[in-house]
């Protein structure tokens, strides 16, 4: 049974992580060439360590700190899926916050964990009068997939802070 949460700032720490794995094979990711996207051959293993895990704590804690929100799907009492929308409106219109982190566990990948944190995502951001999620997404082939899947789309507009600090990430937009 998959649960839900609101996370707050005390409830997040190190402990948080024991059970999840953030691993991924990538044999192939999209990438922007001459204005065409193109699929092209990329094999890397895209692992987190633990300070990768207390970077993301960190950061989340930043998020609520910062007036956003961080939601986290739990098995059994386990983490097994998160997701945290920004607070800061962006885009020429304002009409943009920010998924800064979407991510499931290796282990509970398409079981639905996804769809049901970007739910709770959209429905967060709408509520506070945001027209789209604006996602800076990794370009693998399988990611993008996900992204497709519930509806996102190359973005109308780039962010320039997000295309500089990930210039692989494919930069992508879902209504509200």
């Amino acid at each position: 049974m998959k649960q839900l949460q609101t996370l707050k700032e005390e409830q997040i720490s190190l402990s948080l992580f024991e059970n999840f794995d953030r691993q991924q094979y990538v044999t192939h990711c999209r990438r922007k060439i001459d204005g065409q996207w193109m699929v092209v051959e990329t094999a890397f293993v895209e692992q987190w360590y633990e300070e990768d895990y207390r970077h993301r704590a960190e950061e989340l804690k930043q998020t609520l700190r910062e007036g956003g929100v961080v939601f986290a799907v739990f098995r059994q009492g386990m983490m097994k899926g998160f997701a945290a929308v920004e607070s800061t409106f962006f885009g020429s219109r304002k009409q943009y916050l920010e998924l800064s982190s979407i991510h499931v566990s290796a282990d509970c990948r398409n079981q639905g964990i996804g769809r049901l944190l970007m739910d709770a995502c959209k429905q967060w951001a709408k509520a506070k009068g945001a027209q789209f999620l604006y996602i800076s997404a990794h370009s693998s082939v399988e990611s993008q997939a996900f992204y497709t899947a519930l509806g996102c789309r190359e973005a109308r507009e780039y962010s320039r802070l997000h295309v500089e600090k990930e210039p692989f990430d494919c930069q992508l937009e879902v209504e509200l």
